[in-house]
């Protein structure tokens, strides 16, 4: 199929979408819409691309392994490939993982991984990643696992006993080597995370920072990070002063060397959260950020860092709210959609 590529268009209204950065470029795929309480999930043959520099949006069509629509998958680029790992569609969890070459010369073809070593992750979604070192490095999440693969990582939602299949939270970490095409997990030091999903993550160095997210009806605040060279977490990190509230659907990105930039989410009430929040590693201290609508709430956003900039991919609030573009302390808005997060219940 030769390529078809639809110019001077906006990306479709979505959740539970991937969003990842490759140079100037913003990659948006999956997700799906909710029309007349029905979700129906996004056609998995198109990629979204926003190009920073222009302001534009365009379409590109896909071939090849072409993974299922879904949402809740995790996406990130490495080495210009945008990775596709997880998710759910109608037919349950998936611990597949796709990509796509970027970099290539005509047509976009998705590759299906599955000449791989190692053990990947069980299936699941709403799962998070740090790209460090050619390696895409996973964490937490919400899934199903067999009898057999049940341990201390797993926090137990719900079973079916009669298929001896357990639901619940995760909080192990996974490694895929990009470059020998390997899976392995490491061996941890230090006690992890409490298992999560619609979590946060962010990367400032070697450490993996990890924000917030759910477990059960208990939507979290606390602030960890994972030495990416040791495997050593650092257990929950002690705020000097005032923390922000507990919350999912949120996002964490860096800024800079020493910040973390917090935005939204999904509040202990599911109230949908506007609130902005910048995070010191020196001072070890979070600070509000006072210049954010307080007016348009969003949950399940998506925050892209750029050379001088966070893109918003925006989150679902009471009303249809905006993509913002902000730079420094100027905001303007820059795509009109709406974004609804994937179900609350999980």
């Amino acid at each position: 199929m030769a390529a078809i590529q639809q110019l001077y268009c906006v990306a479709e209204e979505r959740s539970g979408h991937c969003a990842a950065m490759d140079h100037n470029n913003l990659f948006v795929w999956g997700g799906y819409v909710t029309i007349e309480e029905n979700e129906v999930y996004l056609p998995n043959d198109e990629i979204w691309i926003y190009d920073i520099d222009s302001g534009l949006w365009t379409m590109r069509l896909t071939d090849g392994d072409l993974p299922p629509s879904m949402s809740g998958s995790c996406g990130a680029c490495v080495n210009g490939k945008f990775y596709i790992f997880g998710g759910y569609d109608d037919k349950g969890y998936s611990n597949q993982l796709f990509f796509l070459d970027l970099h290539s010369s005509g047509q976009y073809t998705w590759k299906h991984i599955n000449n791989f070593k190692g053990q990947p992750p069980t299936a699941r979604d709403k799962l998070s990643c740090w790209v460090y070192d050619d390696r895409l490095i996973y964490f937490g999440g919400y899934g199903c696992r067999k009898h057999n693969e049940l341990n201390d990582c797993f926090d137990v939602h719900d079973a079916s006993w009669e298929g001896q299949i357990f639901w619940g939270w995760n909080n192990d970490i996974h490694v895929f080597d990009t470059r020998t095409q390997t899976w392995f997990q490491p061996v941890v030091k230090n006690s992890p995370p409490q298992a999560r999903a619609a979590h946060s993550c962010a990367l400032l160095g070697n450490k993996g920072y990890v924000f917030g997210g759910r477990v059960l009806q208990t939507r979290m605040n606390d602030l960890h990070s994972l030495n990416l060279d040791t495997w050593t977490w650092s257990g929950g990190i002690q705020i000097n002063g005032r923390t922000p509230r507990g919350r999912s659907w949120h996002t964490l990105t860096p800024v800079g060397d020493n910040h973390l930039f917090l935005f939204g989410g999904l509040s202990e009430e599911s109230e949908p959260l506007s609130d902005g929040w910048i995070y010191s590693i020196k001072t070890n201290e979070w600070e509000q950020f006072q210049h954010l609508p307080k007016d348009r709430p969003r949950a399940a956003v998506r925050a892209i860092v750029g050379i001088h900039q966070i893109e918003y991919q925006p989150g679902q609030g009471r009303t249809g709210t905006p993509m913002f573009f902000k730079d420094h302390a100027q905001a303007r808005h820059f795509l009109p959609q709406i974004e609804h997060s994937q179900p609350y219940n999980q």
